[in-house]
């Protein structure tokens, strides 16, 4: 089977997402565990002991991740979502799975531009730390991590089912692999 424009476009969105993933994690580099526990603190006390755990050169790495960070949600989205369309090309998805490979995408990219101007945020006005504030953005970021990783998993799967139907000679429209994905 060869490439598609679709299969290019979405090779070059995920290489484009590791490329950036990548680099956001140099950025961070030991840092790294301490971002995921501010996504994930739930009071006040525990987001404030993460910032006051770093020395001036992890907040410092801690800053440098923002601005890459935010054209990396563009770039996950477009990968996702033009992986939906590719999957939705080779395979039959409802209407509903294909307005949740869509939508999951966009909505995860726009919690984390929240998450980001939040969190960047908080970072400069420590007195602004909350509990409700807090928890109300950590659960933006896990409901982030939730669609985001959700859209890839069904994706992955979905890619997979479609790989082994290729390579056992089921094609799309015939026996098992015509089936909803």
């Amino acid at each position: 089977m060869a490439l598609t424009a679709l299969d290019v476009k979405l090779l070059g969105w995920s290489a484009a997402y590791v490329a950036s993933q990548a680099n956001i994690a140099r950025l961070l580099g030991p840092a790294a565990p301490k971002l995921l526990a501010t996504q994930t603190a739930m009071s006040a006390r525990s987001y404030r002991a993460v910032l006051d755990s770093m020395d001036d050169a992890e907040t410092a790495r801690f800053r440098s991740h923002f601005a890459p960070d935010m054209v990396h949600p563009v770039i996950y989205a477009a990968a996702l979502c033009t992986g939906a369309k590719r999957l939705g090309q080779l395979s039959e998805l409802s209407p509903a799975t294909r307005r949740a490979l869509y939508a999951a995408p966009v909505v995860a990219a726009a919690a984390d531009y929240v998450e980001n101007v939040v969190d960047l945020h908080l970072l400069d006005h420590r007195e602004a730390i909350t509990d409700t504030r807090v928890r109300a953005i950590s659960t933006v970021s896990i409901t982030k991590w939730v669609l985001s990783i959700g859209a890839l998993a069904y994706l992955s799967q979905g890619f997979v089912r479609v790989w082994v139907g290729m390579a056992t000679g089921r094609r799309r429209g015939s026996g098992e692999a015509s089936g909803r994905v």
